[in-house]
C-alpha cells in the first residue's frame, strides 16, 4: 500500500540516468487485462528506442508480477541503475507516461491528498464502527459497543432507526445511557484515530447522533471532521466506500477553495502567500513554502542550476547564486514539488478551481 514513505523514497532518489514513470488504470471491470496491457504498450511506445530496457521491465511486471487486484498501478523504472518500483492502487488515476531525470511524483502526491489517511466513524446510540480508510481501501476496522438502548413503543407510527428524530420514544433512563455510550464512543474513536495517524475524519449516522458524537470528540478531532453522511450502522464496505468518497470529495473541494483564497489573499497583501510560477519558484529556493498549491496537470518548462538546484522560469545559462551551469528542464513544476517535499512542506494538487487558474495555476502559502 502506497504511503508517504514511498513518496519520500522516490523524492530522494537521484539517478544519473532518466527514470521512466508510468500510471495505468487496471480495473478489469472496466476493461479486460489484455486491453489494459495494450494501453500500456501504447503509453510506452514513444520510449521504446531511448529506454528499451525500462519499457521491457514495465511490460514484464504487468504481464507476470501484477495480481490485477487494484484499480490502477504506478510504476517506476531505471534499469541502468537497477531501480524498479511498482505500487498497486485502489482508486483510478489519470493515465500517462513520463521519462524525466527523477521519478514523476505529482500523481502520487495528488492521490495521497485526495484519498489518504481518512478515519471513518459510523455511530449510533449504542455502538460505533471505526475504520481506517486509505487510497480506496479499508485497512482496519474495530467495533465499540456500549450499553443497550431500548426504544419504547408510542401511539404514533413507527420510524426507521436510520431516520429517528430527536429523543422521541426513549425514556430518560435510556437517554442517559445513550449519552454515556456516545461519550465513551467518542473517546475510543479519538484513541483509534491517534493510533492510526488519521489526518481527516468522516462521520456517518443520523443527523442527531452525529451532532452529539461530534460535540463529545476532543477539540483536536472536532477540527479534523471533514464531512458527514447518512448511513446505517451495519452498512457493507462497498456502501461505506461509496458514501465516504462522495463526502470526502465535497469536503476536499471546500477545503481547497479556502486554501486557494488564503493563498491569493496572502499574495495580494505581500505577506504569507505567492502566486504564479516565478515567484513560487523563488519561494521554493528560500525554503519558505509551507504548502505548495498546483492545478492538476499543470506543467511548465524551466531552468535548473546543476549545482544548487535553483529553479527559475527565466532563461539563464549561469546560476546567479552559485555560478554553476544552468540547464533547461521539461517540467519545473515537478522539480518544485520534489524540493518542497524534501524540505518538509506539503503539496496540494487541485483539480478544478477558477481562482487558482487566474493566479497562474500555481502558488504557495508561506511559512514566513
Amino acid at each position: 500500500m502506497l504511503s508517504e514513505n514511498h513518496v519520500q523514497e522516490l523524492v530522494a532518489y537521484q539517478p544519473h540516468t532518466p527514470v521512466l514513470s508510468v500510471f495505468l488504470n487496471t480495473d478489469t471491470r472496466a476493461a479486460t487485462a489484455d486491453a489494459n496491457k495494450l494501453r500500456l504498450r501504447r503509453l510506452l511506445a514513444p520510449f521504446e528506442e531511448v529506454a528499451a530496457a525500462d519499457v521491457d521491465a514495465l511490460l514484464m511486471h504487468l504481464e507476470h508480477a501484477y495480481d490485477w487486484a487494484g484499480m490502477s498501478i504506478a510504476m517506476y523504472s531505471c534499469q541502468e541503475e537497477h531501480f524498479f518500483r511498482a505500487y498497486a492502487l485502489h482508486v483510478p488515476i489519470r493515465e500517462r507516461a513520463r521519462r524525466l531525470p527523477r521519478p514523476y511524483v505529482k500523481p502520487l502526491v495528488d492521490m495521497l491528498d485526495q484519498y489518504g489517511h481518512y478515519g471513518i466513524a459510523l455511530v449510533d446510540r449504542q455502538k460505533a464502527r471505526l475504520l481506517l480508510y486509505h487510497l480506496g481501501a479499508i485497512l482496519k476496522e474495530e467495533e465499540v459497543t456500549g450499553e443497550a438502548v431500548k426504544r419504547m413503543k408510542t401511539g404514533g407510527g413507527s420510524q426507521a432507526s436510520g431516520r429517528m428524530r430527536g429523543d422521541v420514544g426513549y425514556s430518560e433512563h435510556h437517554k442517559t445511557i445513550s449519552g454515556r455510550n456516545i461519550k465513551m464512543i467518542a473517546q475510543t474513536t479519538a484513541e483509534f484515530f491517534a493510533e492510526n495517524n488519521v489526518r481527516r475524519v468522516l462521520v456517518g449516522g443520523t443527523d442527531e447522533t452525529i451532532a452529539r458524537f461530534r460535540s463529545e470528540l476532543p477539540k483536536r478531532w472536532q477540527a479534523l471532521v471533514a464531512g458527514t453522511f447518512p448511513i446505517e450502522i451495519n452498512a457493507d464496505h462497498a456502501d461505506i466506500r461509496l458514501r465516504a468518497q462522495e463526502a470526502g470529495r465535497k469536503a476536499l473541494a471546500e477545503q481547497e477553495r479556502q486554501l486557494v483564497n488564503n493563498m491569493v489573499t496572502g499574495a495580494a497583501k505581500g505577506q504569507d502567500g505567492v502566486i504564479r510560477l516565478d515567484d513560487t519558484l523563488g519561494a521554493v529556493r528560500n525554503g519558505s513554502i509551507q504548502t505548495l498549491i498546483i492545478k492538476e496537470g499543470y506543467r511548465a518548462p524551466g531552468y535548473r542550476c546543476t549545482g544548487c538546484e535553483y529553479l527559475t522560469s527565466q532563461t539563464l545559462t549561469t546560476c546567479p547564486f552559485c555560478g554553476s551551469r544552468v540547464e533547461q528542464i521539461e517540467d519545473a513544476v515537478e522539480m518544485a514539488v520534489r524540493q518542497v517535499l524534501a524540505n518538509g512542506g506539503d503539496v496540494v494538487v487541485i483539480h478544478d478551481n477558477e481562482a487558482l487558474e487566474e493566479a497562474g495555476h500555481i502558488g504557495a502559502i508561506l511559512r514566513y
